[in-house]
């Protein structure tokens, strides 16, 4: 029915409809390129899969008004950076790492959230003092 490529042109939105029942729905075409492993905190390795930071992202910003487009695009950003730096494995620490930075500068709640669960955070002063520095950093 309708094609669009997305704002950098890597993904191609197309609106389908189903011969048989008539029922409308999207799908998502972009192209399939090589990503690193992933090195979990306690050594084991696994290829790298964008539906796992979708998820994590979702859950912290679930209740928050931040898109379903909004989150796509930043774990589209994190794929990039990851592909164009070319390594072959990276520690799961760093993909955490820069879901926290974009995550932070799209909204503080969903960033606490992210943060609780990625830190691990053991007791409420850990907590206290993630958010005492929330509150010390600048807004971008």
């Amino acid at each position: 029915m309708d094609s669009r490529e997305s704002g950098e042109g890597d993904i191609i939105r197309r609106r389908r409809e189903c011969d048989d029942c008539a029922k409308r729905f999207t799908t998502y075409e972009r192209v399939e390129e090589i990503l690193p492993h992933v090195i979990k905190k306690d050594g084991r390795r696994e290829p790298f899969e964008r539906l796992k930071i979708i998820t994590g992202i979702q859950k912290a910003c679930e209740k928050r008004p931040i898109s379903v487009e909004t989150i796509e695009n930043v774990v589209s950003q994190i794929e990039r950076v990851l592909q164009e730096g070319g390594e072959k494995e990276i520690q799961s620490t760093e993909i955490g790492t820069k879901v926290m930075e974009h995550l932070h500068a799209l909204d503080e709640v969903a960033y606490v959230r992210f943060a609780s669960v990625y830190r691990s955070f053991r007791d409420i002063s850990e907590f206290m003092n993630e958010l005492q520095g929330l509150l010390k950093t600048p807004k971008a």
